[in-house]
C-alpha cells in the first residue's frame, strides 16, 4: 500500500468523494421522496429499494414522484421479489416510459423463497430486458463483510461473473457497496475486486445520521456485525456513528486511502438513510 499523502490530498479527495453523492430511500418512505424532491441538487441519483411486501406498481409510482423533482431515480430490481420474466419486462417498460429510468440496481434479495423463477442477480441481467428498455447504466451491489444470508465463498466468485454478463449485454457497470464502520474491509473489498481484474468505479456505502438504536437495527439485519463490534476498539468513530451525528471521520479514512491508493477506485458515497434523508443530505452538503 502507498503511503498516506498530505492532509491538503486527504482534503480534496473527500471533496471528490462527495462531490456525486447518492441517497436510498424505500417506495414507502414518502417522507424521504418528499425531502428529495425539495433538497436535493439536480440530477442527483436517488436509489428506491423494493422491498419484499412492495407491489412494482409502488416502485414505479415512487421512481415517477423522484423523477418529478429533478433527482434521477435508480430502481432496485431484485430478483426474489420478481414474479415472472413478463412482470420485469413490464416493470422496466414503465418505469423507462413514466419516471425517465435510465440505470438500475440489480440485487438479489433477501427472502428465503423467491416469489418466481428467479433467485439470482445474474439471471435478471441475462433476460437482456436491461437494455431493451434503455437501461444503460447497471449497479451491482458488493458487500464489504460477509453477506448475512450468502457466504463469501459463493459471493465473491459470483461478483466478476455478474460484471462482465452486464458488459456483455453492453451496461456500464459501477459498483455499490453495502456500509460498514471501519475501513479496513472497504480496503480488503476493494483490493480483492482489484485483483480479479475489475476496474469498475466503486461507490463507498455508508449510513448516513440516524439513532443509534436504528443503526445498530439495520446494521444486524444488514450482516455488519463485524465492524459494528469493531467500534467498541475505535471510541472516536464510536462516538460519531452510535450517537447518531455523523460518518465523517470514516469518510475521512477512505478519502485518505484512496488519496494514498488511486488503485482503490472510490470515487463516490452513497447514503443508507434510514428514513433520514434530510439529515444525510444536511450532512453532505455541509461537508462539500
Amino acid at each position: 500500500m502507498a503511503t498516506l499523502t498530505h492532509p491538503a490530498d486527504t482534503a480534496t479527495a473527500l471533496d471528490r468523494l462527495a462531490r456525486h453523492y447518492s441517497v436510498e430511500v424505500t417506495a414507502k418512505d414518502k417522507k424521504g421522496i418528499e425531502a428529495a424532491r425539495t433538497m436535493l441538487r439536480p440530477g442527483t441519483e436517488v436509489f428506491v429499494a423494493n422491498l419484499p411486501n412492495d407491489s412494482m406498481d409502488r416502485l414505479v409510482s415512487a421512481c415517477t414522484a423522484v423523477a418529478q423533482g429533478g433527482a434521477t431515480p435508480v430502481p432496485h430490481m431484485v430478483s426474489r421479489n420478481t414474479a415472472s420474466e413478463a412482470e420485469l419486462d413490464d416493470t422496466l417498460r414503465r418505469l423507462a416510459g413514466e419516471a425517465g429510468v435510465t440505470r438500475a440496481l440489480v440485487l438479489g434479495g433477501d427472502r428465503d423463497d423467491p416469489v418466481g423463477p428467479f433467485n439470482q442477480s445474474l439471471q435478471l441481467i441475462e433476460t437482456g430486458l436491461f437494455e431493451k428498455h434503455g437501461i444503460k447504466d447497471l449497479a451491482i451491489g458488493i458487500h464489504p463483510e460477509t453477506h448475512p444470508r450468502v457466504a463469501d465463498e459463493i459471493m465473491h466468485p459470483a461478483q466478476p461473473i455478474k460484471v462482465r454478463a452486464a458488459e456483455a449485454h453492453g451496461l456500464k457497470v459501477y459498483l455499490v457497496s453495502q456500509f460498514a464502520f471501519e475501513a479496513q474491509p472497504y480496503l480488503d473489498m476493494a483490493r480483492r475486486l482489484r485483483r480479479e481484474g475489475l476496474t469498475n468505479p466503486i461507490r463507498v456505502g455508508v449510513a448516513g445520521p440516524t439513532s443509534a438504536a436504528k443503526l445498530i437495527k439495520f446494521a444486524l439485519m444488514c450482516g455488519v456485525g463485524a465492524s459494528l463490534r469493531a467500534l467498541r476498539e475505535r471510541q472516536e468513530l464510536a462516538g460519531n456513528m452510535l450517537s447518531g451525528e455523523t460518518p465523517e471521520a470514516l469518510l475521512r479514512e477512505l478519502a485518505a486511502a484512496q488519496a494514498a491508493e488511486p488503485e482503490l477506485g472510490f470515487d463516490s458515497v452513497h447514503f443508507f438513510t434510514f428514513g433520514a434523508l434530510d439529515k444525510s443530505v444536511e450532512f453532505v452538503e455541509g461537508l462539500r
